[in-house]
This record gives structure tokens, C-alpha cells and sequence, in this order.
């Protein structure tokens, strides 16, 4: 089955074709400094190339704040132009073959039809995502004050109804996961007793846990605040690990960059959340302040690969434990969200190339001999590594563009789609 592709194959060869020398050239330079320390470039590229970030079906629409939001040119206004987007994404970038769907926004009456127009496309699906925090329209009973820990047991089980609702789609999809994340918690002292919120929660996740296929994998994400701002029912690691360890084997937790207070050490977390066999997989994003949702890498690119660095050496020790899965979650504002996918997808690979970097064997010399400046310098080696021409080279070899900003703008599909979809006239508040 032939792959249908948005962007003109001849547009990204040319494009290519113009970029390739100096390519080549920087590829060169690098593979020789690369071999001084030991090396294989070639090596590196093959990660590159199999490397893989899921994209968001949410996250090709324009975000915005809880005050606005300003619609973008060309906004896909259902699942199948959203995987048209993705498509592009995929097609330039090369690293996102998979679309994290959310439900009930990305609901459709025929799944065979949405799966046979991703894999028209040569898409596939990452895990499922249930919405719990806010309320659909015709829904009987009201989120406001939660979902699987409410007070009212029929609000609870309408919650969990939706989520092996969820696991349900999935199945006739392909996926193999499904993330929960709720909106649970409270905005004053005293509104909720926090012992049994979490034991209503717990309760409700027994069931949703319950209808979980062996071969699946069922993620909790935590989240420190938002939006609830005095307490959260699944507010951290800690108590995403009790829950994850309360429900069983195929419960773990979903890390978020953002979901944590600032200046939390999250590398940490994960060594942690791997040792004890709960660590999941991620959400990537970037944050300055909060749960800002901004594009991974854009404001704190070293923590992500202090993250990286965490991850591959977890699979040197213990490879046949480690399984996580990847995606992007974020909100763009001012940004083409196309964009911000390519670019945020070329970063996340980027923190992984240069983790695999580091000198694992000197590392833990110096770690041993308390060497605190050779430690700290062997992990700056691999990250001041500039590895874009292994990531641009990982691109033309996949068959996709060396620099993938440039071919999407040259190719003109955000003003073509613009023709073809309607401008939102909607600038209410709240992400897509």
C-alpha cells in the first residue's frame, strides 16, 4: 500500500538536493571528531533513525490561555484533518510515526474508516486518552467537582464507563495504551478530605484497571496543580507510584516536563520511578514557570538531556525492563503548531542523540572516586556536542527533509489548508 503524502516528494528532494553538500561536509567533520572520542557516527544515525516520538491529535490545533485563545490559519477542524497535519509532521521530521488520540474529542462512528486513513498516510496510534475534566454535551452527571474520586458514586461510574470506553476504540485502533489523567482535587482547604478522595480514586481505578487488556499498558499521570490550586487528587510522583503499585503490573506512571514545581529535579524522578519498575513513559514540553506547555527543549533544552541521560543508561542495565513510551503534549499559542511538532520532535531526538554520548564507563569511575568536576565535564562533553548534522542526515536518509521548517514553508500547505478550512471564529479560553 502506497503512502499518501502532503508535501510533494520532488519539493523535499529539491530542497535536499541544495542542503546535501554542506551536509555532508558538517557530517564528515563531525564523524571524525566523534571517532578521536571513540565514536561510530554512522552508529548514532541509525538510533536517530529509529527513534520515535508520538504527536498529540490535540496538539496540531492552536492552545490558548484560561483568558484567549486565537484561532489559527488553517485549523484542522476534526480527527482526519488532524492526521493530515500529522502526516506532514511525519513526512518532514521523520521521528513521529504514531497520534496520540483523545476522546471523545477525536470520536468518529467509523473506526475502520479512521484507521485506514492513518495508515493511508503511514500512521499508527499511540495510546488512548480519556476526558474526565470537563463536561460533553448530553453527559448525565457533572464533572465540576470531579470524576473518579467524586463524591457521588454515579459520577465515578460514569467516569469509568468512559474510560473503558476508551480502552474499547483503542482496540479497534491498534493502540495498546491507554493514559489517564484527571482534573481531581480541590480550590479550598476543607472542600475534600484528602484520605478519601484518594480512596474513592483508587476504588474507581480498580475498575478501569480491571478492563484492561493483558497485552496493554495503563498510564497515570500526576500533575502538581491546574485546575485544581490547593490540592490535587494524583498531585506527584509519590502518589502516582502508590496508585500505579495499588493497581498492578500493567498500571505505571506517565511523567509530564511540566507537571511539576519549578526546580523539581525530574531526572531524578525517573531513576527512581525505573529502579521500582513504574516508569511508563513521558509527555515532553518545556515550562518556565508552571505547567506552560512551551515546545521541548525551548527553555530548559539541558534537562531534557540530563533526562536522556537517565534513560539510556537505565536501558544499558537493564534492557529487557525498559519499554517506555514517548510523546509530545503541548500547547502553542503563537506558533504554527506544525512547527512547533517538527522542531519539538528534532529536539527530544536531539537530547537522546547526545545522551548516547556520554562515556558511561568513565562516568562511573568518576563517580566512584568522587571526581565531582570529571563527572560533571563528562556529561558537558556530550551535551555542548552540536549532533544536528547526525539528526539532519537521520532526516534525508528516512526519506525526509534536512531542514524540515524551511521545506513546510516553501511547500505552502498551512496557506493551502487555510483555503479549504474555515477560519475558527471561536477566541474563548482554554487549550484545544
Amino acid at each position: 500500500m502506497s503512502v499518501k503524502a502532503p508535501i510533494s516528494a520532488d519539493l523535499i528532494a529539491e530542497q535536499n538536493d541544495a542542503e546535501i553538500s554542506a551536509l555532508e561536509s558538517d557530517y564528515t567533520a563531525l564523524g571524525a571528531q566523534l571517532s578521536r572520542r571513540g565514536i561510530d557516527i554512522d552508529v548514532l544515525t541509525k538510533a536517530a533513525m529509529n527513534f520515535a516520538v508520538a504527536i498529540p491529535s490535540w496538539g496540531v490545533g492552536t492552545g490558548g490561555t484560561r483568558f484567549a485563545r486565537f484561532p489559527g490559519i488553517g485549523e484542522p477542524r476534526n480527527i482526519y484533518e488532524k492526521l493530515a497535519d500529522c502526516a506532514v509532521i511525519q513526512q518532514l521530521g521523520r521521528a513521529t510515526p504514531t497520534v496520540s488520540l483523545h476522546i471523545p474529542w477525536d470520536k468518529v462512528d467509523e473506526l475502520s474508516e479512521l484507521r485506514e486513513a492513518a495508515s493511508g498516510y503511514g500512521l499508527g496510534f499511540d495510546a488512548m486518552n480519556s476526558n474526565t475534566f470537563q463536561d460533553q454535551d448530553a453527559q448525565s452527571q457533572s464533572y465540576k467537582f470531579g470524576s473518579l474520586s467524586h463524591s457521588d458514586a454515579a459520577v465515578r461510574e460514569q467516569a469509568v464507563a468512559h474510560n473503558l470506553e476508551c480502552i474499547e476504540i483503542g482496540q479497534k485502533l491498534g493502540s495498546k495504551a491507554l493514559t489517564v489523567w484527571i482534573g481531581d482535587g480541590t480550590n479550598f482547604p476543607g472542600q475534600q478530605s484528602f484520605t478519601r478522595s484518594f480512596e474513592r480514586y483508587l476504588s474507581a481505578m480498580k475498575s478501569v484497571y480491571a478492563g484492561v487488556p493483558d497485552d496493554w499498558k495503563l498510564f497515570i499521570e500526576h500533575k502538581i496543580f491546574e485546575p485544581a490550586f490547593y490540592s490535587t487528587v494524583i498531585q506527584d510522583w509519590g502518589s502516582n507510584y502508590l496508585a500505579a503499585t495499588e493497581l498492578g503490573p500493567k498500571a505505571s506512571c506517565l511523567v509530564d516536563l511540566g507537571h511539576h514545581a519549578p526546580n523539581v529535579n525530574i531526572e531524578m524522578i525517573v531513576a527512581r520511578l525505573f529502579q521500582f519498575g513504574k516508569l511508563g513513559g513521558f509527555h515532553f514540553n518545556d515550562s518556565k514557570y508552571g505547567d506552560d506547555d512551551l515546545d521541548s527543549g525551548s527553555i530548559n533544552p539541558y534537562q531534557l538531556f540530563l533526562v536522556f541521560n537517565e534513560l539510556v543508561d537505565a536501558e544499558r542495565h537493564a534492557p529487557e525492563k525498559f519499554d517506555p513510551a514517548y510523546m509530545l503534549d503541548q500547547s502553542h499559542n503563537v506558533t504554527d503548531p506544525i512547527e512547533s511538532l517538527i522542531s519539538s520532535a528534532i529536539e527530544v531526538q536531539r537530547a537522546y542523540v547526545q545522551a548516547l554520548l556520554v562515556d558511561h564507563s568513565a562516568l562511573a569511575g568518576y563517580q566512584d572516586e568522587n571526581d565531582v568536576m570529571m563527572a560533571n565535564r563528562t556529561l558537558k562533553s556530550a551535551y555542548n556536542t552540536d549532533v544536528s548534522p547526525i539528526l539532519a542526515m537521520a532526516r534525508q536518509k528516512a526519506g525526509g527533509a534536512i531542514d524540515p521548517i524551511v521545506a513546510f514553508r516553501k511547500a505552502g500547505y498551512r496557506d493551502a489548508v487555510g483555503k479549504q478550512r474555515p477560519a475558527s471564529k471561536g477566541s474563548g479560553g482554554g487549550i484545544v
